[in-house]
């Protein structure tokens, strides 16, 4: 045994789950409940991270089991210690003592003396401006980390496969000062995947980018997982790509943990409201779809026993699923059904809780549709004059929403 700043002994993780994709994932410091598929052997399917940073002023204390398989965001507001967590997983925070650990490789065991060069840790990783080499192509951004790890990486990526995963073939002979912000980003991640890594790690890449150079990227880090298989953490501050993105959540707060579990769950616990509001706290939906409207371009999707419209999905055939986000602001909530009015989506609930700021105009409620959970930013004048109360039946308009459309999930 070690101590660490005289205060904390270590002790070891307990096993984690390894459930499927739709199903909560477990941690020894979750509050989410726990799920029945428990892994025998947790360092072989998990990122053990037990690390210490002390800064003046500042200091990261991080002890979680991360399931190693599907995208885990690391979410937070600035000053959380996102970017600290992600250098002392690259090796780069010479400051970090403790204990890394990727599928029973050691990365880093300070009671060992261990502590592996960025180097010789088998990660991908992009940053929010790409940071290409201004000197290479595309192509030869590419070449240099496809030679780098041809012969120390057992993952099997070619080359072929990333520039048809990202569609890179028209970029290949451009330097990247002709790239726009997407393209950029989409040449950073196909170097990243070529160096063959077993952790991808990708810091806030769409934070630098226009609306709509993130909605011309975002199809692309939606396939990456599905198609590579490659675990990853995404470091960002932005609640809307946590929830179409990642399987799960990490929240951090001033160095600390302050949650970890499914994406659903997290976003629904109501102690993460003062650390999501600021990033448009949101509520996350899974449907299926059941039938297309060709006539009004339509998409229909059932949520439990209740029925949703969104703009036509092309590429998702009935029966498909899709994860849907909605934000906050964008639910009211009426007592009665509303007459027909051009608001789409009205979902029958119960209001289960009501938080009113005093030191705001605003209340944040929380209304149970069933399997899922709705939350809803109102006037604490409007809360009043609706005479709402927890336990009574609610209907929650929907404005509008954001979907995740990766098919079969």
């Amino acid at each position: 045994m070690w101590r660490r700043s005289g205060t904390r002994r270590r002790t070891r993780l307990p096993p984690v789950c390894c459930c499927s994709r739709s199903s909560s994932w477990c941690s020894s410091t979750s509050s989410i409940g726990g799920c029945r598929f428990m892994s025998p052997d947790r360092e072989a399917t998990t990122l053990e991270v037990d690390v210490q940073v002390a800064f003046k002023g500042f200091d990261l204390l991080v002890e979680q089991a991360i399931p190693a398989a599907g995208v885990t965001a690391v979410f937070g507001p600035s000053g959380s210690g996102k970017t600290t967590l992600l250098r002392s997983l690259l090796g780069f925070e010479a400051g970090s003592s403790g204990r890394i650990v990727l599928n029973g490789d050691v990365w880093l065991d300070s009671e060992a003396g261990v502590d592996l060069p960025p180097h010789r840790r088998p990660i991908g990783c992009t940053f929010q401006d790409g940071r290409l080499f201004p000197h290479l192509d595309v192509a030869g951004n590419l070449r240099y980390a496809d030679r780098r790890s041809s012969e120390v990486s057992a993952v099997s990526i070619t080359r072929d496969d990333v520039v048809d995963a990202l569609d890179l073939e028209p970029l290949l002979d451009r330097r990247p000062n002709t790239l726009s912000g997407g393209e950029r980003q989409r040449a950073a991640l196909g170097r990243a995947l070529l160096s063959r890594p077993r952790l991808l790690l990708l810091d806030e890449p769409l934070s630098a980018l226009d609306r709509r150079r993130k909605a011309e990227i975002m199809p692309y880090l939606l396939a990456l997982h599905p198609r590579f298989g490659i675990p990853t953490l995404y470091v960002s501050h932005a609640v809307d790509e946590v929830a179409l993105l990642a399987d799960r959540v990490l929240v951090l707060s001033q160095g600390r943990v302050q949650a970890f579990g499914g994406t659903i769950e997290v976003l629904e616990q109501l102690d993460l409201a003062p650390l999501t509001e600021r990033f448009q706290a949101a509520a996350v939906l899974e449907a299926r779809v059941s039938a297309h409207d060709d006539e009004y371009r339509l998409t229909w999707l059932d949520l439990d026993d209740q029925r949703l419209s969104v703009p036509r999905i092309e590429h998702l055939a009935v029966g498909e699923s899709a994860r849907l986000l909605v934000r906050s602001r964008d639910v009211s909530l009426a007592t009665e059904r509303p007459s027909p009015t051009s608001i789409r989506n009205v979902l029958s609930g119960v209001l289960v809780s009501l938080h009113q700021d005093e030191s705001t105009a605003f209340a944040e409620a929380t209304v149970d549709l069933g399997s899922h959970r709705l939350r809803a930013r109102i006037t604490r004048a409007s809360a009043v004059e609706l005479g709402l109360a927890v336990g009574s039946p609610v209907f929650a308009l929907l404005k509008s929403v954001s979907l995740d459309t990766r098919a079969g999930r």
